[in-house]
């Protein structure tokens, strides 16, 4: 299980996910180019001390990333048609969660094996990203008996 974030433009979102990606011992993909320099002290600030045991591999472009990635691409986005209750995680499953402001081109879209999507209440767009991402694994963790021991 990994989670990738594509083109994220919030420091402080990522320094979340990079923390709780930390914490449950989930390898971290970043699809550059980023919003923000790598070195934001928002990052810092919200990754703590725990970005120096995350597993982060940082990639160029999407090129980069899709010539490496192995798993099923599991796209978490509002577009999805399968609401999450409803998926079937596996073990070498890509969770992938767009940018804050603008979530992912048709191309990533088309390229995911599964589009996901949180149910929401009525009249509520979407999720924060870092928020999206921690339902979506814990989750994906939960079906497959990922969770660290």
């Amino acid at each position: 299980m990994r989670i990738a974030l594509y083109q994220p433009d919030q420091a402080g979102n990522v320094g979340t996910i990079l923390r709780l990606a930390a914490c449950l011992g989930v390898p971290l993909d970043i699809i550059e180019p980023c919003g923000f320099a790598y070195s934001d002290r928002a990052l810092k600030r919200a990754g703590m001390d725990y970005a120096e045991i995350a597993q982060v591999t940082r990639h160029l472009n999407w090129a980069a990333f899709g010539a490496v990635r192995q798993g099923r691409l599991v796209l978490m986005t509002t577009r999805g048609a399968a609401p999450l209750p409803q998926v079937r995680f596996e073990t070498g499953d890509v969770l992938l969660l767009g940018s804050e402001s603008s979530g992912v081109p048709e191309e990533v879209h088309a390229a995911a094996d599964l589009r996901v999507r949180i149910p929401q209440a009525a009249g509520t767009r979407s999720l924060n990203i870092a928020v999206a991402a921690g339902i979506g694994l814990a989750e994906a963790l939960r079906q497959t008996g990922g969770w660290p021991e």
